[in-house]
């Protein structure tokens, strides 16, 4: 006997879960919640301005990194992506005013969490 249940070949006893994928995702790195990516991006965008000394290439990180989570989640809902890109933003900013009391680091990984947890509220959790 196979089938749900039985241990066999489409699940039951013992049977490890499939991993789950985002709605919708698509392109490189399908598997991988749109919020970490969103979150990585922020702080990968920080990385390159801040190691290179040019900020205009942390801001062409920045946009990339938008452009690519926006793209791999529209299948999702304009709606929801837009809201996270605007969530993006308003983390940007807050990453700036927070810097001078948290420090600059503190600050950016504090809103790639913010950014992070949105994201995946908004375009990655399921139901």
């Amino acid at each position: 006997m196979t089938g749900p249940g039985a241990g066999g070949p489409t699940g039951g006893v013992g049977a490890a879960a499939a991993p789950s994928r985002p709605a919708g995702a698509r392109g490189p790195l399908a598997g991988v919640p749109t919020g970490v990516l969103a979150a990585v991006t922020l702080v990968a965008a920080f990385a390159v301005a801040q190691g290179i000394g040019v900020r205009a290439l942390g801001g062409a990180a920045l946009v990339l990194g938008v452009a690519w989570c926006a793209w791999r989640s529209w299948a999702g809902g304009a709606a929801r992506v837009l809201a996270v890109v605007l969530l993006g933003a308003v983390c940007f900013v807050a990453s700036h005013v927070l810097a001078g009391v948290l420090g600059p680091w503190p600050s950016v990984l504090l809103a790639a969490a913010v950014l992070g947890a949105g994201a995946w509220l908004l375009v990655d959790r399921r139901g």
